[in-house]
């Protein structure tokens, strides 16, 4: 019984823990979303297809995630990939 109780706790432990990291990051009015920026896993949301929300691009710097950055400096921003952009990009 006590080894149940266990992984049941360990399940739901990381069944929150999951939950927590898929949720969007509070908006910061004083940032701009930025696509196409962000690392594998470090996206702060997503846009569209591949990714649901923080922390779950699938690849670097993919077109449809993006990431919080200093207003005005996203474009600016250069990748591997290309520039930053304002929006959604095809990568």
């Amino acid at each position: 019984m006590k080894i149940t109780h266990i992984a049941v706790a360990s399940a739901v432990t990381a069944l929150v823990s999951t939950a927590g990291l898929a949720s969007p990051v509070k908006p910061q009015p004083t940032k701009d979303k930025c696509y196409g920026i962000s690392l594998a896993g470090k996206n702060d949301c997503a846009a569209g297809a591949g990714t649901t929300c923080a922390g779950t691009s699938k690849k670097n710097y993919q077109g449809n995630s993006w990431k919080y950055v200093a207003k005005g400096t996203c474009a600016s921003i250069k990748t591997p990939k290309g520039n930053g952009s304002l929006t959604p990009t095809a990568r």
